[in-house]
């Protein structure tokens, strides 16, 4: 062997130790990670291929996809696959709007608007089970409950709100906790917006409506999608608020896809069954989050290119 090869021998085997030095503290992170996320998620696609009902220990045994069978079978299972989609659009869509109306009036200076941003984002920080057990007691109960007290005054009171519109209350929870969220995120985009082009749009004699159409939206496109798409990851794992106003009627009415999956496990106690709900559903869930981070990338990398 020449010097020459033993050279780049030797430099091929230093910059080898070199990547494995700087990868390896990060391994046992990694391992932690696969044991945490995957090695569950392998013990569902296991139990999923078999059939395991908890009030009957003698039905454990191997049947293969006829767990899946059974969930594609299932009409319930397209009932709650159109209430998470009702749901989760529904409430982000809300929300979005009314987080970016919040964001614009916070972007303006007035008194008292670092105590009105903390009152409006206290909602968010607020646990999920007690703000659904906010809005079932003491804001739509038919009798005492503060909505209630509003439509009174205008012939409207009286109306068991979780009773007879279940889907819009379970959807005023949500929206009423999930509009913070929304708001901080286009709030942070308004306020890396270029002043400067915002003066020059003002000495043009662009209106307000002008400049926030044809200027502020475009620029908080990337947030506002960035918003809707985390927004739709959490909102499709809705439980609480389901759980706690509604119990997922009347009938099946406000049952969705995480509270299915429930049902089937502690009600049904259908391991089986239910293992198979959760693997479509997290197959469904990547999917979706697939196509929509493409789609924001692409808008984000468009963007960039065209500046």
């Amino acid at each position: 062997m020449s010097t020459a090869e033993m050279t780049a021998a030797k430099g091929a085997t230093l910059s080898r130790k070199e990547k494995w030095s700087r990868r390896g503290p990060l391994l046992p992170a990694l391992i932690f990670t696969i044991i945490i996320t995957q090695a569950p998620f392998l013990a569902t696609i296991f139990y999923s291929l078999h059939s395991w009902n908890l009030l009957n220990p003698g039905s454990w045994g191997f049947i293969g996809l006829s767990n899946y069978v059974d969930v594609f079978t299932d009409s319930e299972f397209y009932t709650a696959a159109l209430n998470t989609v009702v749901i989760t659009v529904g409430c982000v869509l809300v929300s979005l709007a009314l987080g970016v109306g919040l964001a614009l009036l916070l972007d303006r200076p007035f008194f008292g608007r670092g105590v009105v941003r903390t009152m409006l984002i206290t909602p968010f920080l607020i646990m999920p089970v007690a703000s659904a057990l906010l809005w079932k007691t003491s804001m739509l109960n038919p009798t005492y409950g503060l909505v209630d007290a509003v439509l009174s005054p205008i012939g409207l009171g009286g109306i068991d709100w979780v009773g007879e519109h279940p889907m819009v209350s379970v959807l005023a929870a949500l929206v009423w906790r999930w509009t913070p969220f929304m708001m901080l995120i286009v709030l942070a985009g308004l306020q890396s917006q270029p002043r400067d082009v915002l003066e020059a749009a003002k000495m043009d004699g662009a209106t307000h409506w002008q400049t926030f159409r044809f200027m502020t939206l475009p620029f908080l496109r990337r947030y506002i999608q960035l918003a809707g798409l985390l927004g739709s990851i959490y909102v499709v794992n809705t439980f609480d608020e389901i759980f706690m106003m509604t119990q997922g009627g009347p009938g099946i009415a406000t049952t969705n896809l995480p509270y299915y999956l429930y049902q089937r496990v502690f009600q049904g106690f259908d391991v089986g069954q239910a293992a198979a709900l959760g693997v479509v559903v997290v197959i469904l869930t990547i999917i979706v989050a697939t196509f929509a981070l493409r789609a924001i990338f692409t808008a984000i990398s468009g963007k960039e290119v065209s500046e």
